[in-house]
């Protein structure tokens, strides 16, 4: 088993070990804590859902931010996501994370329309983020999802946040 299967498996662990959770309302009603949970987001007039895994479920908050213009998805401690309507472009955030003079990039994991990657300070090892970069296409309309770029997250956990959002069935 690959490192990275052994993270994937261990993410629902971490979660219910660290996760803390927000007291706002629920974005949806209560399930089984082992069942996944969608949230859809078409209420925001975003096309998209959300595979929640259970135990963020009942903590899942979606909010617009209209300062940023951004869906805000938000689960305890270890899930938050950014939804923003605009279309991907991955070679570009490559090219800006090339020309970084302040931190070093390293890829992770990289598919169409998909980048996860490790950004860390070189002066100091505890700086270390790592963040997700899906692009969704729904139609004629194009989405952007992205970790929160105030999170602090591991891979395991970037890997269940980006994959999480897909269309939703029937847009």
């Amino acid at each position: 088993m690959s490192a990275w299967s052994r993270s994937v498996w261990a993410l629902p662990i971490l979660i219910a070990c660290g996760g803390g959770t927000d007291d706002g309302p629920s974005a949806s009603e209560p399930a089984s804590p082992a069942a996944e949970r969608v949230v859809d987001l078409s209420p925001w007039d975003v096309p998209l859902e959300v595979n929640a895994p259970g135990t963020l479920a009942d903590s899942l908050q979606v909010e617009w931010n209209e300062e940023f213009g951004q869906l805000e998805v938000r689960g305890g401690e270890h899930f938050s996501l950014v939804v923003v309507e605009a279309p991907g472009d991955i070679a570009r955030l490559k090219a800006d994370l090339e020309r970084d003079l302040l931190r070093t990039h390293e890829v992770l994991a990289e598919e169409p329309g998909l980048l996860i990657y490790r950004s860390a300070f070189p002066d100091d090892p505890d700086l270390v983020f790592v963040h997700g970069y899906r692009e969704l296409r729904v139609g004629d309309r194009s989405f952007v999802v992205e970790t929160h770029p105030q999170g602090h997250f591991n891979e395991a956990e970037v890997e269940v946040m980006v994959r999480s959002v897909v269309p939703r069935e029937g847009a």
